[in-house]
């Protein structure tokens, strides 16, 4: 059962459904998130650039798969505003000319696949680690920039104006401005503000109340009675509202696999994918935190990916864990995947039954829906605290943000961009690890640095500590700060001893080095001996370095490499002098 369980992750805990109290639990976990996921899913759908009825079928079957085939018990998936707001970036920039909405379908059922394949093969390889290639800084300067990109893409249903085509979203975003200035739709403003008022006082006083459904269920009756969808030529409002949702469950469409397409959406596919996972991952470790379950960061990964697999061959679009609602079902006191569930099946009965009832839906309202959604995104205390800890990781938060704000919604470029900065950045910190030269006070066996202590330095034998991986980017550091120990003391220099404790590391480059280095310094009398080499010593060991150069250059501890250094030179008179003496006796 265990291994069976390891491809069927549902089996570890649908037994635990035999329990009356875990199986109510969790459908009223199911019917709360679902209360939740409906409005969102639709609004989220027309942010990705889509009709809303494409949003519910991205909230069908792969909320189900996600939850069957992933390790995370109380994960919410579908649709989620980062990934939304990534899909409207990239694929208006790709459609032919003239393409129609059923094309820009389509389009986004062929990435949803992509993103699919991409984790699905990230996790059956359990390479689930190369999501640690986005740092932290990354993904709060694009998370802010994507956050603020939302709010203001949604600002046109707000007031009820037209957003003017631009190139650049800020262009966007200031021309709606000025068109709102002249003179925004009251009627679209007011539901506007009616939606935000009951969400922010649901929140505010009666959090445990559905506020996006009472938010929802108030506007709609408002644009009913007061005919707001209706044009001003036939009395009535002239508001913009959802309007028919076609009834019915999805019907099964294989994506189009045209490969010249694909190719030009590999690399959203593959920020969509790293980006919405990276939100599910962090989502899920917080609740198996909480929940002291085990959590298979790979085994996640088959699960998002067979999602959005899914959701590509029954019309939806690229979907992920989502924060808010994984709150809602933990909070609602979900216990297992059974409660995700409950959310599909409540899903796939509103699609066959209850879509008339959101005809009169404001588009204003789902707008206020995704701009309350995002603004908590928005937090720059983040980057404030990263700016105390590391200022380079702040810096590639702010390029990042900035760079996603202009380069959008082209918003690959400002991650790219940021990853290759944030790589380049820790290389450039590790290219000069620390070096230091040792020594120690009267009568003391610690060794410590000779520079920060003040202290006498011995001009025959040094003791010298690197502090790092020894690798291509540093490994000529580490051999100029050698030979420059060794011109600094002249002619008087015979023995160094390289404390290797702090090497945890070592590549071909850092080997080679080491070589040229023993060999180099031999022929100039200077020979060079290593301790506490644990870290590399199998490494070493098995290259034949250890072999090469003989096994009396290595030692457990320094005061052995020192003892025999100066057994070697023979000056008694010499070592009496020397600030170590009291190591060598």
């Amino acid at each position: 059962m265990n291994k069976i369980a390891k491809f069927l992750p549902f089996l570890a805990w649908i037994n635990e459904l035999k329990n009356p109290a875990i199986l109510k639990a969790d459908a009223v976990a199911g019917l709360t998130v679902a209360l939740v996921l409906v409005p969102q899913s639709m609004a989220y759908a027309q942010l990705a650039g889509l009709p809303p009825q494409y949003g519910l079928y991205a909230s069908f079957l792969p909320v189900m798969i996600a939850a069957l085939m992933g390790s995370s018990r109380q994960l919410g998936t579908g649709p989620v505003a980062v990934v939304s707001l990534l899909t409207a970036a990239a694929i208006p920039t790709i459609l032919p000319a003239g393409a129609d909405m059923a094309t820009y379908v389509i389009y986004a059922s062929m990435l949803a696949f992509l993103v699919g394949v991409f984790q699905f093969i990230l996790g059956a390889l359990k390479l689930g680690l190369v999501i640690n290639f986005l740092s932290h800084p990354v993904v709060v300067g694009f998370t802010n920039a994507a956050a603020i990109i939302i709010g203001t893409s949604q600002l046109s249903k707000v007031f009820g104006v037209v957003k003017p085509e631009s190139e650049h979203t800020y262009e966007q975003v200031w021309g709606v401005l000025l068109n709102a200035s002249q003179g925004p739709h009251a009627w679209t403003v007011f539901a506007a503000v009616v939606a935000f008022a009951i969400m922010i006082g649901v929140r505010k006083y009666a959090p445990k109340l559905p506020g996006v459904l009472l938010a929802v269920a108030v506007t709609t009756i408002i644009s009913w009675i007061m005919d707001f969808g209706i044009p001003v030529a036939d009395g009535g409002l002239g508001g913009a509202i959802v309007g028919s949702i076609p009834e019915g469950l999805p019907a099964i469409v294989a994506p189009n696999f045209d490969f010249s397409v694909m190719s030009q959406m590999l690399v959203t596919a593959i920020t969509i994918g790293l980006i919405g996972f990276m939100e599910a991952i962090s989502i899920a470790k917080a609740m198996a935190a909480q929940t002291k379950q085990r959590l298979n960061a790979d085994q996640e990964l088959i699960g998002q990916g067979l999602a959005n697999i899914v959701s590509s061959f029954f019309q939806g679009y690229a979907v992920s864990g989502s924060f808010s609602r994984s709150a809602v079902n933990i909070s609602s006191g979900a216990v297992t995947g059974f409660s995700s569930v409950v959310t599909a099946v409540i899903v796939g009965i509103t699609l066959l039954w209850l879509t008339p009832l959101l005809y009169h839906l404001p588009q204003a309202t789902l707008a206020a829906v995704i701009i309350m959604a995002v603004v908590n995104l928005i937090k720059f205390s983040p980057i404030k605290h990263a700016w105390k800890v590391e200022k380079h990781d702040a810096v590639v938060a702010v390029i990042t943000f900035i760079l996603t704000l202009l380069f959008a919604p082209h918003l690959e470029n400002g991650i790219v961009i940021g990853v290759i900065l944030s790589l380049g950045l820790f290389l450039y910190r590790t290219m000069e690890p620390r070096f230091t030269e040792l020594s120690a006070h009267d009568g003391s066996t610690l060794l410590v640095s000779a520079l920060d202590n003040k202290l006498d330095r011995c001009e025959v034998v040094s003791i010298v500590k690197y502090s790092g991986s020894l690798y291509f980017a540093n490994a000529g550091y580490f051999e100029d700060k050698i030979l420059k120990l060794i011109a600094d003391k002249h002619e008087c220099l015979r023995y160094i001893i390289v404390d290797m404790a702090g090497i945890n590391q070592i590549d071909a480059s850092g080997e080679d080095v080491l070589s040229g280095l023993l060999e180099r310094c031999s022929a100039n009398g200077v020979e060079i001996l290593f301790a506490r080499m644990e870290g590399i010593e199998m490494v070493l060991k098995r290259s034949g370095f250890v072999d090469q150069f003989g096994e009396d250059r290595f030692y457990e501890r320094r005061t052995d490499a020192l003892r025999y250094a100066w057994k070697e030179l023979g000056d008694e008179e010499a070592a009496a002098k020397s600030p170590l003496k009291h190591l060598i006796s």
